[in-house]
């Protein structure tokens, strides 16, 4: 595993073009998995060394004592996937204009086209179907009865697009991906299109852009900057349960996201904690009788 100078001296060397991206993750080798441990190396250990104080900065204890993170590294597919969203944005905004044979190619190869049904006399979506009588349809807007819905043409559907985004007709969920068999609308398919065009076009800055942040996140951990001294139980009961001890009685631990406990809330605030405490519970008990998940 890289050191933190080492790590410094790889984003430098990337920055100012000395290496590529393919030498800086061949560099950076199997930090890019996850699961590694940096704390285990010695590097860790010596800078953790020089920083850490004599006694946790929550609760006072000095009994076990280690640097508690309060951010940590995002995973490099998480700024992959940022990147190429920001990518696919700018692509978007630049109001591209795409060849109609070429978006249709793409639509036809990528999804299924699963059309909705329509009433033939007033076009109206979704006619009733009927199990029974005949005929089989019943268009609830109009009434008319028939054998068969009319359905309009892959063709002529891209065509509508091209003419009217906002087009009713084209708002339709009726492009169904081959791969994840999820359903989109023509601007959705519109969305991918440019999306992957980006992605293609520009892979080697995307893979750069996204391996830079990487780096700048992991260096930023590794720096120590954002981290307090704290005891065994502090750190335990922050990372395992989001929990800290109560800055107002120093005893009780309470969630992050409050600013003190429960004790410590006036009179007041605690009656209205415990009537939505009882009213969840009432709700979770009714939906339990009546088998609502």
């Amino acid at each position: 595993m890289l050191t933190y100078n080492e790590l410094i001296e790889l984003r430098e060397k990337l920055i100012n073009n000395e290496i590529s991206i393919e030498q800086a993750k061949e560099l950076y080798g199997n930090d890019l998995k996850e699961g590694k441990r940096s704390w285990h190396t010695k590097d860790w250990k010596n800078r953790k060394a020089e920083i850490i104080k004599d006694k946790c900065e929550i609760c006072s204890s000095t009994e076990v004592l280690t640097l508690q993170h309060l951010s940590h590294p995002k995973k490099f597919a998480d700024y992959l996937l940022e990147v190429k969203r920001t990518y696919a944005k700018n692509q978007i905004n630049s109001n591209p204009e795409i060849e109609i044979s070429v978006f249709r190619k793409y639509a036809l190869e990528k999804y299924d086209y699963l059309p909705i049904p329509l009433c033939p006399n007033c076009r109206n979506k979704n006619p009733s179907e009927r199990v029974r009588k005949m005929p089989k349809y019943r268009c609830t807007d109009c009434k008319c009865e028939f054998d068969e819905p009319v359905y309009i043409e892959v063709n002529e559907l891209i065509s509508l697009f091209y003419k009217n985004v906002d087009a009713i007709e084209v708002q339709d969920k009726c492009f169904v991906s081959k791969k994840w068999r999820n359903q989109h609308n023509l601007s959705s398919v519109k969305y991918w299109f440019l999306r992957e065009n980006a992605t293609e076009i520009n892979a080697e800055k995307i893979e750069k852009e996204a391996f830079l942040l990487y780096l700048n996140d992991n260096i930023k951990y590794l720096s120590f900057e954002d981290t307090i001294t704290t005891c065994k139980k502090c750190a335990s009961s922050y990372d395992l349960f989001n929990m800290e001890l109560c800055p107002k009685c120093k005893t009780n631990y309470k969630s992050i996201e409050f600013k003190t406990c429960f004790d410590c809330l006036p009179e007041e605030q605690q009656k209205f904690v415990l009537a939505s405490r009882e009213f969840a519970k009432q709700m979770r008990d009714i939906n339990k009788r009546l088998d609502i998940d």
